[in-house]
């Protein structure tokens, strides 16, 4: 079997760390990178042109964990929704025995902001990356109404 990676993606507050967790604690052989883990400082800006240099870390990472002969590699991050950003991540991956699947996490406003308020973590809410539209082949998932156990087993589904 080729491996995977499997990119989660979405709004901050979509619940794409959370999922991804669950996702990869169900899958043996693999391994998982949380884009927050690469790109933590402050002030935060996706256009902020020094992050360039978190995206190879993160192609670097990718690379190894493919390379280690993982069988599902998930990769949950904001940043993956900006096309110009995951194809300069992916292009940067130094294997080629994979096949990738993408899944953008959506959800509507109001869901967002409930999300948010239950976090409590202080961060600014922004509608910016749940208005983006989805990557080119990405499988959009609503997770209105769902929680993160069923979004959890319909990714699961998914790739297997």
């Amino acid at each position: 079997m080729r491996r995977k990676l499997i990119i989660i993606t979405g709004s901050p507050y979509v619940g794409k760390s959370t999922v991804t967790e669950k996702v990869f604690a169900m899958c043996e052989n693999s391994a998982y990178l949380d884009g927050d883990w690469v790109w933590k400082v402050n002030p935060f800006s996706v256009h902020d042109p020094r992050l360039r240099n978190g995206d190879k870390n993160m192609s670097f990472i990718l690379s190894t964990y493919l390379r280690a002969k993982f069988e599902y590699v998930f990769f949950a991050s904001v940043i993956a929704t900006d096309p110009e950003i995951r194809r300069n991540i992916l292009a940067d991956i130094d294997y080629d025995d994979y096949e990738t699947l993408g899944i953008t996490l959506t959800c509507s406003r109001r869901t967002l902001e409930e999300r948010y308020a239950a976090r409590g973590d202080g961060n600014r809410l922004t509608f910016y990356f749940l208005e983006q539209p989805p990557y080119p082949g990405d499988w959009l998932l609503n997770t209105d109404g769902l929680d993160a156990h069923k979004v959890s087993r319909l990714i699961y589904e998914r790739i297997k």
